[in-house]
């Protein structure tokens, strides 16, 4: 059990990290965008620096991450005791449903992070501050089917996401106006 309380411990800090850099990596491409449609020298300087800052987070800190929260997740889930109980459990299907959609959500942001390094801008920073959602919608899930170990209640989480998911686009909806305001 000591050795399995390590485990957990370690994949709780390396899904916090990955957590970290997908939250930011998106603010960065928000700003990258931005300062596409600035003026020269200050465009070339803002992006130069953005690609640098982003290449860091991605290689350094949020790929990382996602490898060892996998890593030890796997050594949980298939080389004790304990995570062959949570296999047989329904709940523990849907998290890994989700965590499939969050390694979609890192392979997509991986896509965008190679177009913005070569100055391919294919997104508005309006869609990349909703796509910035995403993994706080898919995080809320696992969050609550972890603590909740419920699967049968999953639908009403679902439900409950969805709810949480309109909140903030009116939110967003929200902030844009009051951005707008005050940019005019």
């Amino acid at each position: 059990m000591e050795v399995y309380n390590y485990l957990k411990s370690l994949h709780l800090i390396f899904v916090i990290t990955w957590f970290a850099g997908l939250f930011y990596i998106v603010r960065l491409f928000v700003y990258q965008i931005e300062a596409n449609d600035k003026p020269s020298p200050e465009k070339e300087i803002l992006q130069k620096q953005y690609k640098i800052m982003t290449y860091r987070l991605w290689y350094i800190i949020t790929w990382p991450s996602a490898v060892l929260a996998s890593i030890f997740a796997f050594w949980m889930l298939f080389f004790t005791p304990t995570g062959n109980a949570w296999l047989q459990m329904p709940w523990m299907h849907v998290k890994l449903g989700f965590v499939f959609v969050l390694y979609l959500y890192h392979y997509k942001c991986h896509k965008i992070y190679k177009e913005l390094q070569n100055d391919e801008v294919k997104y508005t920073t309006n869609f990349m501050r909703l796509w910035n959602e995403g993994a706080t919608i898919i995080l809320f899930a696992v969050v609550f089917l972890v603590i909740l170990k419920n699967a049968v209640n999953w639908i009403y989480g679902v439900v409950g996401i969805m709810l949480f998911s309109i909140l903030i686009m009116l939110g967003f909806k929200f902030y844009k106006r009051i951005r707008e305001k005050n940019n005019s």
